[in-house]
């Protein structure tokens, strides 16, 4: 059976995450030692023990949320079911550094570095109350572009997350997203409302972090994934590095067309999507994008344990 393997964004992470799976695996423990490393820094005691409020600031969200991941995905191959059992992978966002890290891509440390720069650069591209996101909820993706269009009046608001039918994510200058929260309920969103986040992400005030990542990837080495990627921004199939490298710089101010990218999958076979990491978010997207897809969670000892089981059956 055709599967793929996903990997979770910001807005997953929890205190605790990946604890029971460094317990019960070494080479899940030896995921989080190889970011501690990589970083210069216990992040790892931050992940298990520390405070919601400094595990949610991005520069250390990203990295935590990869780390759990590919945790998860060490996990699964030390009970016998590597990479190799999905026809593909994809992440949403950050993710997309977690799915290329667990089809041999990217290094480990080399994805802890990238997504501390990634965290730190999206942060200071813009100056904290100049920007702002929004959920529209119940308008399909068109309607969200169009709404964004009319709200921007000469400033940057842009469909941003593209997560499924009926949640569309608008991110830019705040006064520009403000008016698309407006304009949304006034055109006949379910639901619009502001968003907790730090940045507006995924839009093209987020330039000057798409240069720094330029720069940063261009001294990483970047293998052939041994399946294929998903990519965020073309929502299709990629394995060529030299356009990973690429893609991964254009995310950065480019939209996550998540809703696209499953029914890419689904298109091409895809029955089954395991979400590997924490949190369930991405799963109940994918409900909501193909309800003949079926979807499992891998996040715990037992959901290992139950999914290399499922894996090695078929």
């Amino acid at each position: 059976m055709s599967r793929a393997f996903v990997f979770p964004g910001q807005g997953a992470q929890t205190i605790g995450m990946g604890k029971a799976l460094a317990d019960a695996y070494p080479a899940a423990k030896a995921v989080f030692d190889e970011v501690d490393e990589a970083l210069g820094e216990k992040l790892s005691e931050l992940i298990w023990e520390g405070d919601q409020d400094t595990l949610t600031l991005t520069q250390n969200a990203q990295p935590a949320l990869m780390a759990t991941s590919l945790a998860a995905m060490r996990a699964l191959e030390a009970e016998g079911a590597g990479i190799e059992t999905a026809s593909c992978v994809a992440g949403h966002s950050l993710g997309e550094y977690s799915a290329l890290a667990a089809a041999g891509a990217l290094s480990v440390a080399d994805t802890a570095r990238l997504l501390r720069i990634r965290g730190e650069a999206m942060q200071q591209a813009v100056p904290v109350g100049v920007g702002a996101m929004a959920a529209l909820l119940g308008l399909d993706f068109e309607a969200a572009r169009e709404v964004a269009a009319a709200a921007a009046q000469g400033e940057v608001c842009q469909a941003a997350n593209d997560n499924d039918p009926g949640q569309v994510v608008v991110s830019g200058h705040k006064g520009a997203v403000e008016r698309a929260v407006e304009l949304a309920k006034e055109r006949g969103a379910k639901r619009a409302m502001l968003l907790p986040v730090s940045a507006p992400f995924h839009c093209a005030l987020m330039e000057p972090a798409a240069e720094v990542m330029a720069q940063a990837l261009d001294g990483v080495e970047i293998e052939r994934p041994r399946v294929p990627l998903i990519a965020n921004v073309v929502a299709d199939k990629v394995d060529d590095p030299t356009v990973i490298r690429s893609l991964l710089v254009q995310q950065v101010t480019g939209s996550v067309r998540w809703r696209e990218s499953v029914a890419r999958m689904g298109a091409q076979g895809v029955k089954e999507i395991w979400e590997i990491g924490a949190g369930k978010a991405l799963s109940g997207m994918v409900r909501r994008i193909d309800r003949e897809i079926a979807c499992r969670t891998v996040g715990t000892p037992d959901e290992v344990k139950a999914a290399a089981e499922s894996l090695q059956n078929g």
